[in-house]
């Protein structure tokens, strides 16, 4: 046996992928160095003068890809969070720290067997959950990731995004009640009656909003907001960001409003005789809808993408890369090569147990960690749409740690409770918003 293939049977399966990855790394860097240098300027032209599609293509294509992986770092999310909440590691053996082992258990959902049992109305059993899950893509295109970051920012933005949103209970309804499941169609049912309950309140609970601003556009209602975080609507109407919290974690089916799939009493509600990639579409769809509920809220209540505080920045006290003209592709290519090199000696000759190539991977790693921090500092202050999309995130983010801490704190509520809440207390509390709200625009505009 070569000492090739000796070093190459003790490499560790993370090391083997990193072997084959550098080598397409450095090979693909370089044939872009050298085509951008080469048709850099003609490529440009071509994306300057078809920007409105090259614009419409490009947020499509985020929106779409931005879904599962999401979903994927959701889980990890509820994972570690309530592992530690329970004064447990949680997940710690794929990945740095178990990252990667959200997405383990995604790729064991996609790949279990996808049964059908012989009695469902197969059409409608197997629509269910694609309803389900286009209904949480649909909506994500609405949301004001930052001014220059909105697949769709047209003015009923806020309606449609009620409107098709709603559209995820027809999903869950086709599932009960196409699975010929008693557990399955009671689910259903209850999504159905926990949709309906709670959608009214959720409405009504943003048009006092929408009395200020004067229009149903998220991106216009994110811009009402600007100047310091005492702008923000969550202080100026607090009785409807309560309202609409509580609203949002029902629509979301999160705990303590989990009762259309209670685990304890339907055993899985709606997705009881689901299997393989059509429960995976339910079971990302879900974690979906956390993040995008948690991004409406944060369009609409906490400000969107505007900082608390605006602060003026000096852009010029760093390097304006764009005079750098058909430079930068060149120093793109070389710079990794060269950091890699630099970070990788120091580590080589710190131990004579280090191997070139194993300081070189670790060269490499340490490189593109500060690169990226480096960019990310360089793009928060010299581009206003990575600050804003930063501070949105940070918010959204803040918002989805909020539903996974109630996850493992609060227990479920009964489904009588549920009920009787939204229309006992949400529904009055919300018209009792909209006439205080009306009230006093009047007096303020006297």
């Amino acid at each position: 046996m070569s000492g090739a293939s000796m070093a190459w049977n003790r490499l560790t399966p993370a090391g083997r992928i990193l072997a084959v990855l550098l080598p397409v790394l450095a090979i693909g860097g370089a044939l872009t160095t050298v085509l951008l240098a080469t048709f850099g300027g003609a490529i440009a032209a071509t994306i300057g003068a078809n920007l409105p599609i090259v614009r419409f293509l490009v947020a499509s294509v985020v929106t779409f890809l931005i879904s599962v992986p999401v979903a994927f770092l959701l889980i990890y999310m509820e994972m570690k969070i309530i592992a530690l909440m329970n004064l447990r590691i949680g997940p710690d053996r794929i990945g740095p720290a178990g990252a990667v082992m959200s997405v383990v258990h995604g790729l064991k959902v996609l790949m279990k067997e996808d049964y059908t049992p012989p009695s469902v109305d197969v059409p409608v059993f197997t629509l269910a959950p694609v309803v389900v899950y286009l209904a949480s893509f649909m909506t994500l295109l609405v949301i004001p990731f930052a001014p220059e970051l909105t697949s769709m920012g047209f003015e009923l933005g806020l309606l449609y995004f009620f409107a098709i949103g709603g559209l995820s209970v027809v999903g869950l309804m086709m599932a009960g009640w196409s699975s010929f499941n008693k557990y399955s169609l009671l689910g259903g049912i209850r999504a159905a009656a926990q949709a309906i309950s709670y959608e009214i309140p959720l409405t009504l609970s943003v048009v006092g909003i929408v009395i200020l601003t004067g229009t149903l556009s998220l991106p216009k209602i994110v811009a009402a907001q600007d100047g310091s975080f005492l702008d923000w609507f969550i202080f100026r109407q607090p009785l409807a960001a309560i309202i609409f919290f509580i609203a949002i974690t029902a629509e979301a089916n999160r705990t303590p409003f989990d009762n259309a799939e209670a685990d304890q009493e339907i055993v899985a509600g709606f997705a009881t005789e689901y299997s393989g990639m059509r429960f995976g579409f339910f079971f990302f769809a879900e974690y979906v809808n956390v993040f995008i509920v948690s991004a409406l809220f944060s369009a609409v209540f906490l400000g969107g993408s505007n900082p608390p505080i605006h602060i003026d920045l000096n852009p010029q006290i760093l390097i304006d890369l764009s005079a750098l003209g058909i430079g930068l592709p060149l120093i793109a290519g070389i710079a990794p090569v060269v950091g890699t090199l630099l970070f990788a000696a120091p580590i080589w000759f710190a131990s004579s147990r280090i191997k070139g190539w194993q300081a070189l991977i670790a060269g490499f790693l340490i490189f593109g960690g500060v690169s990226t921090a480096a960019v990310g500092i360089w793009a928060f202050v010299m581009l206003p749409p990575v600050a804003s999309l930063i501070w949105f995130l940070i918010k959204t983010f803040a918002l989805v740690f909020t539903f996974v801490w109630m996850r493992g704190t609060l227990p479920r509520a009964r489904i009588d409770q549920l009920m009787g809440f939204a229309w006992k207390w949400l529904l009055p509390a919300s018209l009792l918003n909209i006439f205080a709200t009306a009230f006093a625009v009047l007096i303020a505009g006297r």
